[in-house]
């Protein structure tokens, strides 16, 4: 190997290792003009992207002066555009021996002459498409063109160059994607978090929060098909979008969008951008054939001196959009501070969910729970819902309600119910289940009635208890009256009724709490999980978890996976399950039967039968 060589190799290694190991691009490009201009002396380094509309950007020149820099940010390409226009235009070589006088330097000279810039000689980088997606090029301070050894050198570094640039354009694609819905083209959940994240919070009255729902797309899916659906919600999403243009709209749920408003005409009448909305969503549409008006219900909350943080003015958004929805649909809410009392809400939601006991309308929902490995469902956590005329909302928008004992107890009683009558039909179609996690409150656990209620409702069934687990938050677990409900605990696995212990990490338990209260199960809270990285904090704890909650023969459920890095990262780490959206959100009994049956672990199918048999017969 002669010496060139070498120092070609040596400088292809230290770039690719840049590259292998994630450094950005334009760090990338600016280590490879360093180490150009170290091995030539004189020479000056200079790389420069070009976009979809042919036009130039600086990714590196270091050496280059700033000023001249940023006059080339913009430039078009084209056959007289200096030497790297040209050679980005006509995807050749270009070598300049003299700026001064070189007709493609005519309207450029006088920005190169007066730093010493006297030729120019770029080489375009070309894609595996025939594209130019930049440029690399040398300045020399004297009227000369390229060497033999400076062209091998070019050689190298346009090939490093084009692998840069495409790793580069992967991650942006991946990451357009992430922050993309499929469906609509618009931001998602994750963008308009992202966004959230940016907001200045020292300026009240600058920006506002819009939260709208479709309220027609449940009856669409039902009466024309998903199909239909699916197009009111793409005619919506646009629709919305350019209401809002110039500003930002996010599809951030199933029928929800999020609206982030910051110009001051807008902010000025929100009333009257709410309404703009309203008119431009309210003209029939044609969605498969099928004639459909776009119905939807807007709830808003502006920064103020009282609010001055992100997160409260998003939930303010939110009490504004439920309210709105209770008392007349198709209309817009502005969030005002009595709208948020916390006595309001609360005696609000113990009215609906005590209506919704009474009329029928809670509902068990189920998240699958898989294994990482062969995506099989090995088993099913049962959310609670309420129904509120066509929608279905979580648990969450009437969690305050379970703060009153008798409606958190009704609650699991209605679940313990729901539950195990789908189990029962689940059994007797042969599906080979293994078990379904239920949570209970600190009022099931404390009162000491859930042991009955549970034998009770599986009883009733014929179903055994071994398909059943209670999942206790870690809040509960080592909140109020906690020696009450960790007596309860014990008392329960002494029955050999599992337990899991859900949102670990979230609150103020320790491993240690363990020992003298033990579960069967610990379900990582999703907050570890979105901050997974390989060498992160978050990667670290969970690593060490599972290590420990395998010598415990304790089972481990990773909550909130939603990628599938994530899920790669968690079974590196030793993890065997999962639950989140990459495998499926929470699914109504219909759909969740349908999962069973296409996806339910059939290891332990040979005991499917004798398992059902077994339960008929008790």
């Amino acid at each position: 190997m002669n010496a060139s060589t070498s120092v070609l190799l040596k400088l292809q290694n230290t770039i690719l290792e840049m590259i292998a190991t994630g450094v950005a691009l334009i760090p990338t490009c600016g280590r490879l003009c360093e180490e150009v201009e170290t091995l030539l002396p004189g020479v000056t380094c200079s790389v420069l992207s070009v976009d979809a509309a042919g036009l130039l950007h600086p990714l590196a020149g270091p050496s280059l002066p700033e000023v001249y820099s940023n006059a080339l940010d913009g430039l078009g390409i084209g056959p007289v555009a200096g030497s790297c226009g040209t050679a980005a235009f006509l995807g050749v070589d270009v070598a300049v021996t003299d700026i001064e006088t070189d007709d493609r330097w005519a309207e450029f000279k006088h920005l190169a002459l007066p730093h010493g810039l006297l030729a120019c000689w770029s080489s375009p980088i070309v894609n595996a498409q025939g594209a130019t997606v930049g440029t690399f090029a040398f300045y020399y301070r004297e009227r000369r063109g390229p060497t033999a050894f400076e062209r091998d050198v070019v050689r190298n570094s346009v090939r490093l160059c084009l692998i840069a640039i495409d790793r580069h354009q992967r991650v942006v694609e991946h990451e357009r994607r992430a922050f993309t819905d499929a469906l609509t083209g618009l931001p998602n959940r994750a963008a308009f978090n992202a966004a959230l994240l940016d907001l200045d919070c020292n300026a009240p009255g600058s920006w506002a929060i819009f939260v709208l729902d479709l309220d027609n797309l449940k009856t669409v899916n039902d009466t024309f098909g998903h199909h239909a659906g699916d197009c009111l919600l793409q005619i919506a999403g646009d629709r919305i979008a350019a209401a809002m243009l110039p500003g930002r709209t996010y599809r951030i749920g199933g029928d929800e969008f999020g609206m982030v408003i910051d110009r001051p005409d807008a902010l000025r009448n929100l009333d009257r951008t709410a309404e703009s909305i309203l008119d431009a969503l309210a003209v029939s549409a044609n969605c498969g054939g099928h004639v459909v008006v776009p119905r939807a219900t807007i709830g808003g909350a502006v920064l103020s001196n009282d609010d001055p943080v992100v997160d409260r003015v998003r939930q303010n958004a939110d009490f504004a959009l439920y309210h709105a929805k209770e008392t007349g649909r198709g209309g817009f809410v502005r969030y005002w501070p009595g709208l948020g009392s916390t006595m309001t809400r609360r005696l609000g939601a113990i009215r609906d969910v005590n209506a919704a006991l009474r009329e029928h309308r809670i509902e068990a929902y189920y998240q699958p729970i898989f294994r990482l490995d062969t995506r099989e469902v090995v088993g099913l956590e049962a959310l609670c819902r309420m129904r509120i005329g066509n929608a279905v909302v979580s648990a969450a928008s009437f969690h305050e309600a379970t703060t009153d004992a008798h409606v958190a107890t009704a609650l699991t009683a209605r679940m313990l119910a729901l539950v195990a009558a789908d189990l029962r039909a689940w059994l007797d179609m042969g599906i080979p289940f293994q078990h379904v996690g239920i949570n209970v409150s600190s009022a099931d656990l404390s009162g000491g009635a859930i042991e009955r209620v549970l034998t009770s409702a599986f009883e009733r069934e014929g179903v055994s208890l071994e398909h059943v687990i209670l999942e206790v938050t870690e809040t509960v677990y080592m909140g109020d009256g906690d020696q009450a409900v960790q007596t309860a605990i014990r008392a329960l696995r002494d029955r050999g009724i599992r337990v899991a212990l859900d949102d670990f990490g979230t609150g103020f338990a320790s491993l240690t709490h363990l020992l003298t209260v033990p579960v069967d199960v610990i379900k990582i809270d999703k907050t570890f999980i979105d901050h997974l990285t390989p060498e992160s904090v978050s990667m670290t704890i969970v690593e060490g978890l599972i290590r420990i909650a395998e010598r415990m023969n304790i089972r481990i459920v990773a909550e909130g996976v939603e990628s599938e890095e994530q899920a790669a990262m968690l079974q590196a780490a030793g993890c065997v399950l999962g639950q989140g959206f990459l495998y499926a959100p929470a699914l109504d009994r219909r759909k969740i039967t349908a999962l069973l049956l296409d996806r339910a672990q059939y290891a332990t199918a040979s005991n499917a039968t004798n398992t059902a048999a077994a339960a008929r017969r008790r």
